[in-house]
């Protein structure tokens, strides 16, 4: 376990484990004078109203308007946003931020007419269309993907209500965020000598890795007796945006707001109730998990506090920064050199922001594409930081490898494939960590972290998304998210999840107050099934070497060119089927019993 350093203020991070935020803009000056150029664009969107039918020359200057505002914009909200999360307690970023999601919205409301315009187009006018102006079939997925939602598709006014809407139904998750990171604090703890830890959402999971029971019993009741305290006020965000997501799915003609979001990625609903039912089949491998836990660690009683500290204690070790850089570059290999020189440059031009810093939002992220991808770290020097690594830069050349293969029109994967590229790289790094140690006891620990990724990962994103179908469901029936109806919703999973072998502290009942993911629509199922597909790819390379990662690369370059259960067939795998599901958790089965062999 790393000790705890001082969380230092923003001015004091070496400039080496920043993000260089100045690929973007220079200074805030620059961004200024291009947020100002910026503004025109609704105004030349509007000058498009009612001609998208025209002509196809017309038809295609407008999506060329669409490519170079996305490229411009992006770029002015990818700065804003970093910068932002750089110090959540900043008002002047903050406050940059709040400007580029007016124009979002200024954006969003002025191009309204264009999908009803564009989906009243005849078949045959745009079979016309392509045959004449043959540069226009660049479009012909985008134009393909707006014309399949024709029957949830409103009229031009009604359009642009919904698009002025966008402002009020993000802000419950905007101000959550502000809440969480930014304004709630939670008490320091002690550890045995007496020294002060201090507690933050960056800072919690670390602690609860600590060998000392005491610092994990104490750290999370710090957080979660805070919480409790405001559990109505974060009910009450969680409430406004469950309405916001049920006003839109209505206003456009959806059985329900998880039709409503997975349709816009293409995924079948039957893929989100099939995860939640193969979990629900193998969850006893999940209580053999906790049962065997709480034998290795010779508790009477296993709390929840107890799920994260490594089973193998003596066998964790501080890894530095650098060293978990070379350890990643050397895990990846079976990629290729062409894939390890990207990530070589990420790592030495500054893609990544490391440490944490006071304000700093915690977690970690990868985002923006141009000029590179932006990586959000908050490193601890352990293990699960080096995993965190790897995972993010798996996105980050995801995103490397659609900017640089597809047009503008269809860089952008769907959040259905996101997951694949982050875990394949971490399944990589646990094969390559076990493969090169012969020490038992270190084996046995490398396992016990790989089963902890699969519990946290499939498990637990399954849970997650089990209680977000729940609030959704229970919202659509006109009921109000009351603490009491969250709280104890999410006690019964917790309990059904983990099994009698774990005491289901009743602190638990208030996890979800610092979830983010809830804010995010149906985001969290696909951390399971992206895990899942992850597993089979990564076997697969590690069997077929050339060919798969050829196909491997396929995937990761295809961005949104087409559907994503087509994309993920490219690397071999099939998600209309529980299979991928049922293969990674025997994969988990099959390690818990090495893991009991190991530790006899």
């Amino acid at each position: 376990m790393a000790q705890q350093k001082r969380i230092p203020k923003r001015s004091e991070v070496e400039k080496q484990y920043t993000w260089a935020t100045e690929d973007l803009f220079a200074t805030d000056a620059l961004w200024e004078e291009a947020l100002e150029k910026a503004k025109a664009y609704p105004e030349r969107i509007a000058a498009f109203r009612g001609k998208l039918g025209e002509s196809p020359d017309t038809l295609y200057d407008y999506f060329k308007l669409e490519d170079e505002i996305s490229v411009k914009v992006e770029r002015l909200g990818n700065y804003a946003m970093r910068k932002a999360d750089e110090d959540t307690g900043n008002s002047f970023y903050q406050g940059m931020k709040g400007k580029i999601m007016n124009l979002y919205v200024a954006l969003g409301s002025a191009s309204s007419f264009a999908t009803p315009e564009i989906i009243a187009i005849p078949d045959e006018t745009i079979a016309d269309f392509m045959a004449k102006k043959p540069e226009l079939k660049l479009y012909e997925r985008p134009i393909s993907k707006i014309r399949r939602y024709k029957e949830h598709t409103l009229s031009d006014a009604e359009e642009r209500i919904l698009a002025l809407s966008g402002q009020v139904t993000s802000a419950p998750g905007e101000t959550a965020s502000a809440f969480r990171n930014a304004d709630l604090k939670f008490p320091d703890i002690q550890d045995a000598e007496g020294n002060s830890l201090k507690v933050t959402q960056g800072s919690y999971i670390p602690l609860l890795e600590n060998p000392d029971r005491n610092v994990r019993k104490a750290a999370f009741e710090s957080l979660y007796h805070t919480f409790a305290q405001f559990k109505n006020t974060s009910a009450a965000f969680l409430d406004s945006q469950v309405k916001g997501l049920i006003f839109r799915a209505r206003a456009r003609k959806y059985e329900s707001t998880l039709h409503a979001a997975l349709d816009r990625t293409e995924v079948p609903v039957s893929v989100y109730h099939n995860l939640i039912d193969a979990v629900h089949a193998n969850i006893g491998y999940m209580h053999k998990y906790a049962e065997l836990r709480k034998k290795l660690m010779g508790l009477d009683e296993l709390h929840m506090y107890d799920l994260y500290t490594p089973i193998v204690g003596d066998a964790d070790r501080e890894i530095p920064y650098e060293e978990a850089k070379e350890i990643i570059l050397k895990a990846l290999k079976p990629l290729g050199e062409e894939y390890l020189d990207i990530l070589r440059e990420g790592f030495n031009s500054r893609w990544i922001d490391v440490y944490e810093n006071e304000g700093k939002r915690s977690g970690a992220y990868s985002s923006c594409g141009d000029p590179h991808p932006y990586v959000l770290l908050n490193q601890k020097d352990t293990l699960d930081s080096m995993f965190t690594i790897a995972h993010e830069m798996g996105h980050s050349l995801h995103t490397y490898y659609s900017m640089k293969n597809q047009p503008v029109c269809m860089q952008d994967y769907v959040i259905f494939v996101a997951e694949v590229a982050s875990t394949c790289n971490e399944v990589l790094l646990v094969r390559y960590l076990l493969d090169n140690t012969t020490d038992k006891r270190e084996r046995a620990y490398l396992i016990n972290h790989f089963l902890e990724s699969f519990r946290g990962t499939v498990y637990r994103q399954t849970m997650f998304a089990e209680f977000e179908l729940f609030m959704n469901r229970l919202a659509e029936t006109g009921e109000s998210l009351t603490a009491d109806a969250l709280c104890n919703k999410y006690y019964e999973l917790n309990k059904f999840y983990f099994g009698d072998a774990v005491v289901s502290d009743p602190e638990i009942a208030c996890e979800w107050e610092r979830i983010p993911h809830f804010f995010y629509n149906f985001y969290v199922f696909q951390y399971a099934t992206g895990f899942s597909a992850a597993c089979a790819i990564a076997n697969r390379i590690l069997k077929e070497g050339e060919p798969a990662v050829r196909d491997y690369k396929k995937f990761l370059s295809a961005g949104g060119s087409t559907d994503p259960i087509t994309i993920l067939k490219y690397a071999g795998v099939d998600m209309t089927t529980a299979a991928p599901v049922n293969e990674a958790l025997k994969l988990f089965g099959d390690l818990l019993d090495e893991m009991e062999e190991l530790m006899k």
